[in-house]
């Protein structure tokens, strides 16, 4: 039996940890056994400096560090903690931003915008050489860069960084760059999912996307 697998992706602040634990019921619900993950892994060795980098901890900006370098951080955060990792274990594995968040991110920031994307570059990295599992659908959470600006806002402390955003969150015309390029992704690979979560210029109720969600796995086999 093969585990299938299920990435959730969006933005920062689209409400994909909502979206991630509303799966999580729903599946085990159903009568489904689910593993999970989420990225970064803050308490890791790897994920820790993904930290460093975003809070500029050490007076270093992840925006400062090359594209593929930046990646490669990423990348090892989730090697190692899929190291002990077997197919089949489970009848789901959902994870919290997985490769294509890392394919995306390192692709649109300021200092790369003339430098092509490094899109594939990451997938054979992290799925060619690290190995690490292809996922059935990437599910991306489609909400409009500001009212995605004004949830980070209510997050509170985060221990990486603290009561503020990241670099990465803290810039608006990133996160526009990052919403349009994981809309390319989904032309570009079909294993990529969207889902609307506005309605005009309010975003839907966390229940109504999940019923999308639901309804998409399920036009994709995914669920009976």
């Amino acid at each position: 039996m093969k585990t299938k697998i299920i990435t959730i992706e969006g933005i920062d602040g689209s409400g994909k940890t909502v979206q991630y634990n509303l799966l999580l019921e729903k599946l085990r619900g159903m009568g489904y056994t689910v593993d999970t993950k989420s990225f970064p892994v803050y308490e890791s060795f790897f994920g820790g400096q993904v930290g460093r980098y975003l809070s500029g901890e050490e007076g270093v900006w992840a925006t400062d560090v090359d594209q593929k370098s930046m990646a490669l951080w990423f990348a090892m955060d989730r090697f190692k903690a899929f190291e002990s990792w077997r197919d089949g274990e489970f009848d789901f594995l959902i994870i919290n931003r997985y490769v294509l968040s890392n394919a995306v991110y390192q692709s649109i920031r300021d200092r790369d915008l003339s430098r092509p994307d490094i899109m594939d570059w990451v997938f054979e990295l992290e799925y060619g050489e690290l190995g690490l599992p292809r996922p059935d659908v990437n599910i991306f959470f489609d909400v409009a860069a500001e009212n995605a600006g004004m949830n980070v806002d209510k997050k509170g402390f985060r221990e990486y960084v603290g009561a503020g955003r990241d670099v990465y969150e803290r810039s608006l015309g990133m996160q526009e760059r990052a919403r349009n390029m994981y809309v390319a992704a989904s032309q570009r690979y079909d294993d990529v999912c969207i889902i609307n979560c506005m309605d005009k210029n309010a975003m839907l109720p966390p229940e109504e996307i999940s019923k999308r969600v639901i309804a998409a796995l399920k036009a994709r086999s995914l669920l009976d």
